[in-house]
């Protein structure tokens, strides 16, 4: 075994963003949702709606994303008390979604330029991403009906249309619109707001937040009955009323014009390369006992002194107190001696 100090050259620092699919078995698009009466009748379904990729009573269930719906006034939803107004189930969503975005509670969710009273939001499940998801993979179809004629919707975000995007304090967020990949439909109708792919009145259709893995989407863009711009999707905004909101977006997701859901996410791998140089007068010789003598400590074979052959197969790395951190493993043992250099790169990932 022999030991070198590494120089500060020797280490090099670098940063890879690797991307991958988000919904369970590595599928790119959801194109199946379910739903379980269970979570939808306890405790927590008069605040969110949990989706899976399968019937709840499989084994294979698991849970892709949920859906909330929040109201500033506290509509579509009965009160936590009859004698206090304003207070329910869909101001505390609201509230929590200000809180976590907006990071003011006297400020107001506005898409584009049109400030709404109301929302949906889709949060993906935690298991389901690595560490953000991937600006321009979102592709999501919504389908309603207008007078008894289907009305398909397809949004995605403007990372491509946009330079930079709008933060929340450090928090990315993307305008949520008609189009896909990342790109807003061209149309020449008039509407969309000079192809930007917003409404024409209601601003955007909400806002993609990579970096909390949620999609807020406008309820009132939503609610647009003009079937080249919304899909009539009917929030319930009555103050103590249960209009069962969540599960309205959920239908509209889930309808048979729908039914597609496709996302990725995203992460950045830091990696640590490390340079280990073993020149032609070093790492010549070996204290295996094949090679060194065990009661003498002479080398073997004479001609091993002048000449010697060795293979490394391996690398320690130490710190100064020479504890053992990390060890990598040559694919093959490599021929060394007094004519040949080698120079081993080592990867550490973290």
């Amino acid at each position: 075994m022999s030991f070198k100090r590494l120089d500060p050259e020797d280490f090099v620092v670098s940063a890879d963003s690797i991307s991958s699919t988000v919904w369970t078995g590595n599928e790119p698009i959801l194109t199946t949702f379910f739903t379980s009466s269970t979570q939808e009748n306890g405790p927590s379904g008069d605040y969110y709606l949990d989706v899976f990729n399968t019937e709840s009573n499989l084994a294979n269930n698991q849970i892709q994303f949920a859906i909330a719906y929040g109201d500033q006034t506290g509509g579509g939803a009965l009160a936590f008390n009859a004698a206090v107004n304003d207070y329910s189930p869909t101001t505390t969503m609201y509230g929590s979604y200000r809180t976590l975005v907006l990071e003011d509670e006297n400020s107001s969710f506005t898409f584009g330029n049109v400030t709404s009273s109301y929302f949906y939001a889709i949060s993906v499940e935690r298991a389901r991403y690595k560490e953000t998801l991937f600006p321009g993979s979102l592709n999501l179809k919504l389908s309603s009906s207008v007078n008894g004629i289907s009305t398909p919707l397809e949004l995605t975000d403007n990372s491509q249309d946009v330079t930079i995007p709008q933060y929340f304090g450090t928090m990315r967020a993307y305008q949520v619109i008609s189009g896909s990949n990342g790109t807003a439909y061209n149309k020449t109708s008039g509407l969309n707001n000079n192809n930007t792919g917003y409404t024409q009145n209601s601003g955007s259709y909400g806002l993609f937040l990579p970096d909390i893995s949620t999609i807020i989407l406008n309820g009132s863009a939503l609610d647009i009955v003009d079937t080249s711009e919304g899909i009539n999707l009917d929030s319930n905004q009555g103050i103590n009323e249960s209009g069962n909101n969540p599960n309205k977006l959920y239908l509209a997701m889930s309808g048979s014009e729908a039914s597609s859901f496709g996302l990725a996410c995203q992460e950045t791998i830091t990696s640590d390369y490390v340079f280990v140089r073993a020149r032609s007068s070093e790492f010549n010789y070996s204290e295996n006992p094949s090679f060194i003598s065990g009661s003498t400590g002479e080398v073997i074979y004479s001609y091993f002194i002048n000449n010697p052959n060795v293979f490394p197969t391996t690398v320690g790395l130490y710190n100064d107190a020479n504890d053992l951190l990390a060890v990598a493993k040559l694919s093959k043992p490599i021929l060394k001696d007094f004519t040949k250099e080698a120079l081993i790169r080592v990867k550490l990932d973290f």
